[in-house]
C-alpha cells in the first residue's frame, strides 16, 4: 500500500495526497473504507481519550495541508496573535499558502505537486517569480503557472479535467486570481479546528 494512502486511512478521510488516484476507484478509502493501516487496524476502533481525539485532529489538519510539525505550530501561534476566531485564522493561513492556492485553482493534481512547481520556478505572483511554497497570497494577487507545465504529461492530463474552483478564487487558463480571502464556509468541513486549538492549549 502506498505510504500516502496509508495516511488517509490513518486519519479516516481523504487528504488528497495522490492527485488523480484520490478521485479513482483505486483510492483505498473507496475499496477498504476508513480502516486504519497495520495488522491491528480493525481492532483500533476503541474510543480515544480527549487527548487522542485532539492529537488525531491536529495530525489530520497538518497532513491535509502537507506542512511539517514545526511549521504547523508556528501557524497556530500566528493565528492566535491575529485576534478573533483562532480556528478560522489558522485555516485561513493554511488555505492562503501559495501551494494550496495552486492546488485549489486546479493547476496541480496535489499540494505536493504544487509545492514542486513553486520550488522549481514554474510560478509567478503578480508577475514576479516566487519559489517559496509557503508564500502567503493576498486578496487580488494574480498567480500564473508557466506553460512549460503542459509538457509534463501527468500535469497536462490533470489540466484537461474539470475541477471545481472555490468562489474565493477564479481562473482562466494557467492564470488564477485571489478574488477574496477564504471564509469559514470554504474550509474543510471534516476538520474540527476547535480540537486543534484544545491540543495546543493544554
Amino acid at each position: 500500500m502506498l505510504k500516502k494512502c496509508r495516511l488517509c486511512r490513518r486519519e479516516k478521510t481523504k487528504l488528497f495526497l495522490k492527485g488523480e488516484r484520490c478521485f479513482s476507484p483505486k483510492c483505498p478509502l473507496e475499496r477498504k473504507g476508513a480502516v486504519p493501516p497495520g495488522v491491528h487496524g480493525l481492532k483500533s476502533s476503541a474510543r480515544l481519550s480527549d487527548y487522542g481525539l485532539q492529537l488525531r485532529e491536529k495530525q489530520k489538519m497538518k497532513r491535509f495541508y502537507g506542512v511539517r510539525e514545526t511549521q504547523f505550530k508556528n501557524y497556530f501561534r500566528r493565528a492566535a496573535k491575529l485576534g478573533g476566531d483562532v480556528g478560522e485564522n489558522l485555516a485561513r493561513l493554511l488555505e492562503t499558502r501559495l501551494d494550496n492556492v495552486i492546488y485549489r485553482l486546479g493547476l496541480a493534481p496535489s499540494r505536493r505537486t504544487a509545492r514542486q512547481l513553486v520550488s522549481h520556478g514554474f510560478v509567478k505572483v503578480n508577475g514576479n517569480k516566487v519559489t517559496i511554497p509557503s508564500y502567503q497570497v493576498k486578496e487580488k494577487d494574480v498567480i500564473e503557472v508557466s506553460s512549460r507545465v503542459e509538457k509534463i504529461p501527468y500535469i497536462d492530463k490533470w489540466l484537461k479535467r474539470e475541477v471545481e474552483i472555490p468562489d474565493w478564487l477564479k481562473r482562466k487558463g494557467l492564470i488564477g486570481q485571489v478574488v477574496s480571502l477564504p471564509k469559514k464556509e470554504h474550509f474543510p468541513n471534516d476538520i474540527d479546528t476547535s480540537l486543534v486549538i484544545e491540543f495546543y492549549s493544554r
